[in-house]
């Protein structure tokens, strides 16, 4: 792990990228730590750490959560129907076919 100043960071910004994919690079401003550059190797490790830091989704998370230590959560098999059901076209029955009746002018 490497630790940087922002000065150095910014007129070695390229040598620092080429450094966070061996490790993080800890960069810091009058001697305190405020960010870290971090290599990612995939879109899926991207699609991690960004989910991880999203706002958004540890408040979904954490409702659920409580909700379930509440006692209102739903069965492993209820959940997994109910993804299921998302699943099919709007309009469609269980066996695939539309559930709307065609007009004739």
């Amino acid at each position: 792990m490497k630790i940087a100043s922002v000065a150095d960071v910014k007129a070695k910004l390229s040598a620092y990228l080429d450094a966070s994919a061996k490790g993080p690079v800890v960069v810091t401003r009058n001697g305190k730590a405020v960010a870290v550059l971090l290599g990612v190797r995939d879109d899926e490790e991207l699609e991690r750490l960004i989910l991880a830091h999203s706002p958004k989704l540890n408040a979904i998370l954490d409702a659920a959560e409580r909700r379930i230590k509440e006692g209102n959560g739903i069965r492993h098999e209820e959940f997994w129907k109910r993804v299921e059901s998302l699943k099919r076209p709007r309009g469609t029955n269980d066996r695939g076919k539309s559930g709307k009746t065609s007009r004739r002018k």
